[in-house]
């Protein structure tokens, strides 16, 4: 399963991010798809031409596969899991923007700047379940996609192209975001500050301490007590200002829903763990990242490559 978050610091400057939660890694890269790297669509040709490009992710038949990444525009998409909901077309369909799965996030990062040029475009796009080869099959995904205003979620279920508002800026794992958003109606008792004294006929009464009002938070790992928890903690951390305090806030707030190995088996038998926190600072134009076996942030800066090549790099 997977959490993503987005907001935006004093300055307006955005930082997105996400857990990647799974009982392994994939073998996934930090890579940055400079300026003149060229690829061919599965279904619209050759795209060129580019912005570049940072995230996290991995290389096939010279494609990166992003799972979550950023333009130097601002601009940053990531894909979290979406089984039993996400269905895509079963072929293009003439007339249409048809797009692969597993092209979706290079294509939003390659030819548009903000949510508002790709909400617009997302009208006519139909994402079509078309693997990249034989050795990775369609992953069912839906997708959080931020700018420094605001951000989107794009399903594509049965009911075709969706696209929802997300005005709590997060994201985890199925059911869908509509359900979701409803879903934190059942915990509007939750705030962060201290009670205040009661008074039960004679007797008064003080809170043992500071988290008193958070009870009720729930605190497992399951796709709906995360979004509710990591949207609880995206609306009350305070606003930040420098880069270093952005970053830490990014960090904290997805360590609040981070898995830990050995607490929650999937289907299989194997537990998930978070694999990888990374996030994306438009301040900086850099990209940072953790692992589960090493927790020390770690970052990779647009600045230091040559974003004119053609080539894609892998760090």
């Amino acid at each position: 399963m997977c959490t993503g978050v987005r907001f935006s610091d004093a300055n307006g400057n955005m930082y997105f991010g996400r857990n990647l939660d799974w009982s392994t890694g994939y073998g996934q890269k930090v890579v940055v798809t400079p300026r003149g790297y060229k690829y061919k669509s599965a279904f619209l040709g050759e795209m060129a031409n580019s912005p570049a490009i940072i995230g996290m992710g991995i290389v096939a038949e010279n494609m990166p596969l992003y799972f979550d990444c950023a333009n130097e525009h601002g601009l940053a998409v990531a894909g979290l899991n979406f089984p039993g909901y996400a269905a895509y077309a079963p072929e293009a369909i003439d007339g249409k923007t048809n797009v692969a799965a597993y092209e979706f996030p290079l294509w939003v990062a390659l030819n548009f700047t903000s949510v508002d040029e790709v909400e617009k475009a997302l009208s006519d796009v139909v994402i079509v379940a078309k693997p990249i080869n034989d050795q990775y099959p369609v992953s069912e995904l839906h997708w959080i996609i931020g700018d420094a205003k605001r951000s989107i979620v794009v399903e594509y279920t049965a009911a075709g192209m969706e696209i929802f508002k997300n005005d709590v800026d997060v994201l985890t794992n199925q059911p869908g975001y509509a359900w979701h958003k409803e879903n934190m109606r059942n915990y509007m008792n939750l705030f962060p500050q201290m009670p205040k004294e009661v008074k039960w006929r004679e007797a008064k009464f003080t809170a043992f301490g500071s988290g008193s009002l958070m009870r009720g938070l729930p605190g497992d790992y399951y796709s709906p007590s995360r979004f509710v928890r990591v949207a609880y903690l995206n609306t009350h951390y305070p606003v930040q200002a420098d880069e270093a305090s952005n970053v830490s806030r990014l960090f904290h707030t997805l360590t609040g829903v981070a898995m830990i190995d050995g607490a929650a088996a999937m289907a299989d038998g194997q537990f998930e763990k978070t694999v990888y926190t990374g996030g994306y600072s438009t301040a900086t134009r850099t990209y940072y990242y953790s692992t589960y076996e090493d927790p020390a942030i770690k970052s990779v800066a647009l600045k230091d490559y040559d974003l004119d090549s053609t080539e894609v790099i892998v760090v």
